[in-house]
């Protein structure tokens, strides 16, 4: 009793009434039990229940003041600066224009960079599908970096705590013509580096100089042009079911081979997707998983386009290899509900750069699992991108792996510096930042400098983006 009373007469002398029932307030508020902190003298109580806290940070008075932009080793990576010193580090997803997320500068300028939902509510509108939401990605990904160094705490507790500390990650192994060679490759991700998850290119390009492999392909020029985009008639822009390309018996003997000579190197415990097939029609892909079964591959990804919901989902239910779709889609109610909704794949594939970002994408897993359906993440960007991800799934129950896309970097890690006590990978996976704010990296100022593009300066002044010179809103 005679503690309390003692508490009581500091409280105030030190304190006017209305100070201290407002210290009292914002305490029980923040979750602070008072109670065995009666002991301490009103000195003792206020650091040892406000020690927690950023006092570089204010949050209810933040403001974004600032956009800016470096181009590093070929992707855009954005920071957001505020009136209190501290910032938020986000990503245009790779293939993406960085100008995507300095256009929406003038749309976010003087708000306050912890009501993130509000402000991806401002502009979702000046997002779409494929690299078009790559700046709205950015944004929110560098807010949810900026809110968590602003209340002390890493991006995962602010999507709602984590269920798992390691990220599991797979290897993506581009392929190569040899498929002894290949084998080696894929051997190596498991016994030297650790992976416990692969990921191979497997398409029509693997057999297209066996002669009549395929058909159909002289006036598609080989049907490989898949990543050659400025033709808009061209094999890469031309839909699946258009290009009337087909597999022949010999074409498939071809791949049969080549999974063979990997799943040999590497073993059938270890999960091994696949990827990039090429643009033929449901058919093939039909003809082209069945002859893969007897390899019980992980996934089968993106053999039809996404929009296509009754394609995918006659695929599904015709094959025994799990579908998987989903690095293109935007949001959850434009794009991946109406798949998850007639459980037309098995897995779903958000690319976080283009879904929508951390939260969106973590809505998306949480709809997927009440559909029954597992989440696996795509990612092909630097170690900033790649942080935000392992935030998101941490956080995502029915996760099942990360993609990491540059393996054989070398210096790709050393992009960034972990402000945290773990290194980023380890033997396969990512550790989560368990004791780092935001997303638990910062750029390495040094290593970044050596692959800055030629599109940018180091975080330059973009005044030109700050004015708004359109009216947004889409109602009347």
């Amino acid at each position: 009793m005679k503690g309390i009373i003692n508490l009581k007469k500091a409280q105030k002398s030190h304190f006017p009434e209305a100070n201290r029932r407002d210290f009292l307030k914002k305490s029980a508020l923040g979750g602070i039990a008072l109670g065995g902190l009666m002991r301490l003298s009103i000195e003792d109580t206020i650091a040892q229940t406000t020690s927690g806290v950023n006092r570089a940070s204010s949050p209810s008075d933040l403001k974004i003041t600032d956009m800016r932009m470096a181009q590093i080793a070929g992707r855009y990576i954005i920071r957001i600066d505020t009136n209190q010193g501290i910032y938020g580090l986000g990503e245009v997803r790779d293939g993406a224009d960085g100008r995507y997320a300095l256009f929406l500068k003038s749309r976010i300028l003087g708000l306050n960079p912890c009501n993130v939902e509000m402000i991806f509510k401002i502009i979702r509108q000046f997002g779409y599908h494929g690299r078009q939401g790559g700046g709205v990605c950015a944004v929110e990904m560098a807010l949810w970096d900026l809110t968590g160094k602003a209340y002390n705490v890493p991006s995962w507790q602010l999507l709602g705590g984590r269920y798992r500390d390691k990220i599991r990650l797979y290897a993506d192994t581009p392929g190569a013509k040899d498929p002894q060679a290949f084998a080696v490759t894929m051997k190596k991700r498991v016994e030297d580096q650790g992976f416990t998850w692969l990921k191979m290119d497997l398409g029509i390009q693997v057999v297209a100089n066996i002669p009549d492999a395929l058909v159909n392909t002289k006036v598609w020029d080989g049907a490989t042009g898949q990543y050659d985009l400025r033709d808009y008639m061209g094999y890469g822009n031309t839909l699946h079911p258009f290009t009337q390309v087909q597999i022949t018996d010999k074409g498939l003997a071809g791949m049969d081979e080549y999974v063979e000579q990997v799943r040999n190197a590497v073993g059938y415990e270890m999960p091994l997707s696949a990827d990039h097939f090429g643009h033929f029609d449901l058919n093939n892909s039909i003809r082209f998983a069945r002859a893969m079964e007897k390899y019980r591959l992980a996934w089968v990804e993106d053999m039809v386009p996404w929009f296509y919901t009754d394609q995918l989902k006659e695929l599904t239910e015709a094959i025994e290899t799990p579908t998987c779709t989903g690095e293109d889609i935007y949001m959850l109610k434009g794009g991946f509900r109406p798949l998850l909704d007639a459980r037309a794949v098995d897995i779903i594939q958000p690319d976080l750069g283009t879904s929508g970002g951390l939260l969106e994408t973590k809505r998306i897993g949480d709809y997927a699992e009440d559909c029954g359906i597992a989440m696996a993440m795509h990612m092909a960007g630097s170690p900033v991108c790649f942080m935000a991800n392992v935030h998101c799934a941490a956080a995502t129950q029915n996760f099942l792996a990360l993609e990491h896309h540059s393996v054989d970097v070398p210096w790709w890690g050393n992009l960034v510096k972990m402000t945290g006590s773990k290194p980023m990978i380890e033997k396969g996976f990512a550790n989560v930042p368990l004791d780092s704010p935001g997303l638990g990296v910062e750029l390495n100022e040094e290593e970044s400098r050596k692959h800055l593009g030629k599109d940018t300066g180091y975080f330059d002044p973009t005044p030109e983006w700050d004015q708004r010179r359109s009216h947004d809103r889409l109602w009347s």
